[in-house]
This record gives structure tokens, sequence and C-alpha cells, in this order.
């Protein structure tokens, strides 16, 4: 894929089939430490150690509507190929985590894309699931939590338009200041 943030999409939507109910997304950046960390985890129906182990795979799918999965094998091979790992921890019952590491100054880094896009589609498309969106970098962090705005909104659909593009202008805003923009 051209971009990470779109394999983080592909995950996402493994989790949103897998009937999660909680997804957790987690983005890491450190020059300092030349790293790129991306962490999908939910609370889905889990996967078997045999699944675990299959799902690397791009002629293994669980899906019914073509018969390769070409997503996780992807993600695998784009953290690998920059010198970093790759590791899919699952339990059948408790959900499943993809967390891929990547070495950011190798010449194979594959670039982050839009991930507060990504993050926007996967709660647009998808409001009855929440979604906990963490992003840091060397200069700071921030969190996006729909629990949390389900609360605030008391009732009005995450996928609203005003809301939608409420969650839009604070991705930027909170990831304009984590990259060290001044504060808006």
């Amino acid at each position: 894929m051209r971009e990470l943030s779109l394999n983080v999409m592909d995950v996402a939507q493994n989790s949103v089939r897998a009937e999660a109910d909680l997804v957790t997304i987690t983005v890491t950046e450190s020059d300092k430490d030349d790293l790129l960390s991306i962490s999908i985890a939910d609370n889905g129906c889990g996967m078997t150690e045999e699944q675990v182990s299959q799902v690397i795979d791009p002629f293994f799918t669980t899906r019914t509507t073509r018969k390769v999965g070409l997503g996780v094998p992807l993600f695998k091979l784009s953290a690998e190929q920059t010198g970093g790992s790759f590791d899919i921890v699952s339990q059948v019952g408790k959900g499943t985590r993809t967390t891929a590491n990547y070495v950011k100054s190798h010449v194979d880094m594959t670039p982050l894309g839009d991930i507060n896009s990504t993050v926007c589609i996967l709660i647009r498309c998808n409001p009855g699931i929440d979604f906990v969106f963490t992003h840091t970098t060397d200069k700071g962090s921030f969190t996006l939590d729909t629990r949390e705005l389900r609360e605030v909104l008391q009732g009005v659909s995450l996928d609203t338009p005003d809301v939608i593009e409420w969650i839009t202008q604070y991705l930027e805003e909170q990831t304009q200041i984590i990259y060290g923009g001044a504060e808006l």
C-alpha cells in the first residue's frame, strides 16, 4: 500500500468484522529513536493460535467474498522491509492486537499518510463502534476517545456532519501541536 494509514484502515476494518465495539489505534513517532510504531487493538472475537499463524499468509482469509487477504501480510512486509518488526497477539473471545514497528530512516520506509482522515473515516462509517486514537511524537501526544465524545454529545450520532467536522478540526489542530507547530 502507498501509505501506512491505508494498512491501519484495513486492519481496523478487520476489527469491525470481528464484532469489536472498541478499537484502539496508537501511532508513536520518534525521530530520536528512529521509530514509527503502529498498534491496532480490539475487543472483538479474537483468533485461535492457528488463525494467528495463518493470518500473515496472503492466501488465507476468513472472508467469503474473496479468496485472499492481503492487508495483514502487506502490513507485516512494510514493517519488516525497514528492518522493523511485526507482531499479532490474539485470544479467542478477548480480541486482537497488531503491532508494526518501523525504522523511520530506512530507504524502504512507507509514508504514514493521512492518518487523521483514516480515523475520521473509521468513525464516520462505524458510528456504533468506539475508537480511541492516540498519536505521540517526540514533541507531545494527544488522544481522541469517542467514548468521551458520546458523553458530551448526549445521543447525537458520531456520524453527524457537524461532529465529523469537529473531529477533523480537532485532529488537525492536535497534530500541528505534536509536530511542533504553534498552539492554536
